[in-house]
């Protein structure tokens, strides 16, 4: 293991709070004197079949604890998956049956080593300690919470000022998900904005149960291909990991520039200023290569890249446009003409061509169909 600042520098890379950093570091320091790695665990409820990039921000992060000797724990909430998240619902889910869970369950397991490595991660499942649990072992479980806290939870509190149901099992999961951390000696756990409220409760049930908390990480909500909303599949606008190569290299390269430099950020851990220093199109190029690279090979992210040039630059958006379009009376007597980069970026809607030129190819990437833009705790 590196000492703990070069830790840290990695480990805080992109994140939103931790809490708290003096905990982290104390059991960083306490790693490397004892030489024994820190337990770090996300959970994923397989309430959808495929991973998308917004779920690979918490991935990436385990990664980045991996890389650096820690024992990282993939937990798949197949009993959480039962009760659904109430995060950021305006009703209670719709329950999935427990076959709909164990096949989604199965596809996660092949998805997530395409960036954990297999020899060093532990896949763990939450119905092991939650299913044998009798009712007395639930019912010391939900006394160790009380009910105006569980309304302190900004959705809960939410729906019950506009009056629409909450039902009691609601209440379970956040109960539950801390459960986990008890059942896996957690040090440190990571999740999405969202889900702070869910952390903390594993964070105070550790404490409870005479075990030192967790550390809790939260990192940031992806955008998604629009730029706007968090990238979500309900949305379409979401990167799945088992797209075809040229088509996640079209999705990404339909992103904006700024949005760009998140996702190099939150998806990889190359050098930002360098990035920034590259030509805008040439930095979201190499990103989305990076990106086919990661989930389909060496060859597959060349390959989406020559394709990509071929079809966008050489032919369709030459430098010296080929193809152009007339525009004004005066521009068909005097046979001049304008390019289509050119044409949009007149119109004054955009601020620069290269602007213009993304949103031209956002829009061509749509009409060939790769704009189609679990869920974790995230």
């Amino acid at each position: 293991m590196t000492d703990v600042q070069q830790q840290l520098d990695l480990i805080l890379r992109g994140a939103v709070e931790v809490i708290q950093q003096a905990e982290l570091e104390a059991k960083l320091k306490r790693s490397l004197a004892e030489k024994q790695p820190l337990r770090v665990k996300a959970g994923f409820d397989p309430t959808a079949p495929d991973l998308h990039l917004g779920h690979t921000v918490l991935i990436h992060k385990l990664k980045h604890f991996q890389d650096l000797g820690h024992h990282v724990i993939f937990l798949i909430g197949d009993f959480t998956g039962l009760i659904g998240d109430p995060t950021g619902v305006s009703e209670t889910r719709k329950a999935l049956t427990k076959e709909q869970v164990q096949e989604n369950a199965k596809t996660y397991q092949r998805q997530i080593f395409k960036i954990l490595d297999p020899s060093k991660t532990t896949i763990e499942f939450n119905s092991r300690w939650m299913g044998p649990m009798t009712a007395d072992g639930l019912i010391e479980l939900a006394a160790h919470y009380r009910v105006a806290r569980m309304m302190e939870r900004d959705d809960f509190h939410k729906r019950y000022q506009e009056q629409k149901p909450i039902s009691v099992h609601e209440f379970l999961y956040p109960l539950v998900q801390g459960y986990d951390s008890v059942a896996l000696k957690a040090d440190v756990e990571l999740g999405g904005t969202d889900q702070k409220f869910n952390l903390l409760v594993g964070r105070e049930l550790q404490r409870d149960y005479g075990q030192e908390s967790q550390v809790v990480m939260t990192m940031p909500l992806l955008e998604g291909t629009d730029g706007v909303r968090k990238m979500s599949k309900s949305v379409g606008n979401y990167i799945a990991l088992e797209d075809k190569p040229g088509e996640m290299f079209g999705k990404v390269m339909s992103i904006s520039d700024g949005l760009m430099y998140r996702y190099y950020e939150l998806l990889t851990t190359e050098d930002l200023d360098r990035a920034k220093a590259l030509h805008p199109m040439e930095a979201k190029q190499t990103l989305a290569e990076l990106i086919v690279v990661r989930y389909h090979g060496v060859e597959a992210g060349k390959q989406a890249r020559s394709e990509f040039q071929q079809k966008f630059q050489e032919r369709e958006f030459p430098e010296e446009p080929d193809v152009r379009l007339k525009v004004t009376a005066r521009d068909l007597r005097e046979g001049q003409a304008i390019g289509l980069v050119d044409l949009v970026a007149k119109t004054g809607l955009v601020p620069s061509k290269s602007e213009a030129r993304r949103l031209i190819i956002k829009v061509e990437s749509r009409s060939m169909g790769t704009n189609r833009v679990m869920p974790a705790r995230s």
